[in-house]
């Protein structure tokens, strides 16, 4: 495959990850972490985890330079899952994400992340809500 980097061409790319069917539900969680943690494959975006089965989850990662890139393609602590990988279209790079994300609630979901910030019932599980302050 060419290198897109040498045209300058970075851009964030989803990683889509499930798990074999006898991984439990918190190995999996683990070793989703630890792909993510490992700093090889760009900047850390955004991640979640699959409820129920099959156990899993997405990644979002800024990938700037070729070896990023090529990284996408080791699974590291995921060896034995099923990955995909897909570049995205609007997140040229991390912000774009959040614009996207931002861009798509209000389009297409017709409300802002402020109308929603104040709709949004208080709910235990609902951690960011802390660290908003």
């Amino acid at each position: 495959m060419p290198n897109p980097f040498s045209r300058g061409q970075a851009r964030c790319y989803l990683v889509y990850a499930l798990a074999p069917a006898d991984v439990p539900a918190r190995a999996a969680n683990d070793a989703l972490n630890a792909y993510i943690g490992e700093g090889l494959r760009g900047l850390p975006v955004f991640h979640d985890h699959f409820t129920g089965k099959p156990h899993g989850g997405v990644a979002v990662f800024y990938v700037a330079t070729g070896a990023e890139l090529a990284r996408l393609d080791d699974p590291g602590p995921l060896e034995g899952w099923t990955i995909s990988v897909h570049p995205l279209v609007f997140a040229l790079a991390p912000l774009g994400f959040f614009a996207q994300a931002e861009f798509t609630t209000e389009q297409y979901g017709g409300a802002t992340l402020e109308e929603l910030s104040v709709a949004q019932e208080d709910d235990p599980r609902y951690w960011w809500r802390e660290s908003a302050g």
